[in-house]
């Protein structure tokens, strides 16, 4: 059985350009060796190979069925390699390979898909993943290698992980979301005092922590809490069949629909902080992505009704 283990990349390459060639003298030419080197080398593939793998003519060399045999998969293995070397270079120049980017829901508005829009443009060779969760399992992902950038915040319970490995990106102000027939629509913006006696469409089940709690507490009072809805659209829903007001990161004030109005608070209002996270080598794409990710507060603009 042929000892295959003697045919490394570099004696594979020798005997590719022996058979495109023909001949010992100019394979030694092209590849910088002398004419006895050469020939030392294919001796040893032949022994390894179990037999002769070129038939040595009066001018030159040509293969026999055993070299044509072993020719075939040398090309295949070669050319693999140098895929993999073309597929490496492009990973580790940004250039190609695959991104996976994590996000908690309200990056996903606008921030995420609107810098992963910009991103795609300057890199179509890079595929783009994309996995929506908590901050606190991004990060889990991330440091298990599953992730090569993480979009997070630290609410409701602060910066998972402590904040080793991550960039600030941006204060996540926050809006509140009125019906359009509301008595404060036309105020240029609202004190949450004045919304004190407003019934309060939240989403998180009672007793958990929220920007709403928190802010209300700042502004002096516990708020009113009346139905409860998971998503981003029912609560929208129910803001505009005027059964309550709800407040609205910023993150996600491009999805209020046009028959809400939305209004800044005035005063400190509480913000989160958002932040991108990477692991310990981050790959180029990661890095400019995460630099694109920054630029995004620059490049939008919300909009108060």
């Amino acid at each position: 059985m042929p000892d295959t283990n003697a045919f490394d990349t570099a004696a594979l390459r020798l005997f590719d350009e022996v058979a495109r060639s023909g001949s010992f003298t100019a394979a030694a030419e092209l590849l910088g060796y002398t004419q006895s080197a050469v020939s030392r080398r294919v001796a040893a593939l032949e022994r390894a190979a179990g037999g002769p793998l070129f038939e040595r003519l009066a001018r030159g060399v040509r293969l026999t069925p055993a070299g044509t045999a072993l020719h075939r998969h040398a090309v295949a293995v070669l050319d693999r390699l140098d895929r993999a070397g073309e597929e490496l270079a492009a990973i580790h120049g940004g250039r190609g390979g695959t991104l996976r980017v994590g996000a908690f829901a309200t990056a996903n508005v606008d921030l995420v898909p609107g810098t992963l829009k910009r991103f795609a443009s300057r890199n179509p060779r890079v595929e783009l993943r994309l996995t929506e969760g908590l901050s606190s399992r991004l990060m889990d992902r991330l440091h298990a290698g599953a992730l090569d950038v993480a979009v997070i915040s630290d609410y409701p319970a602060g910066l998972p992980g402590g904040g080793a490995g991550t960039v600030p990106l941006i204060e996540d102000r926050l809006f509140v979301a009125l019906p359009a027939g509301h008595r404060l629509a036309a105020e240029p913006e609202v004190d949450l005092r004045d919304l004190a006696a407003e019934t309060w469409i939240e989403a998180a089940p009672r007793g958990q922590p929220t920007l709403l709690v928190t802010a209300c507490a700042a502004a002096g009072f516990t708020p009113r809490s009346g139905l409860r809805v998971a998503e981003w659209s029912g609560k929208f829903g129910f803001v505009a069949a005027g059964l309550g007001v709800t407040l609205v990161p910023e993150l996600a004030a491009r999805a209020v629909p046009a028959d809400l109005v939305l209004k800044p608070l005035k005063g400190t209002a509480p913000v989160r902080k958002v932040y991108a996270a990477l692991p310990d080598t981050p790959l180029p794409a990661a890095l400019e992505l995460v630099q694109m990710l920054g630029e995004w507060k620059a490049c939008t603009t919300v909009s108060p009704t």
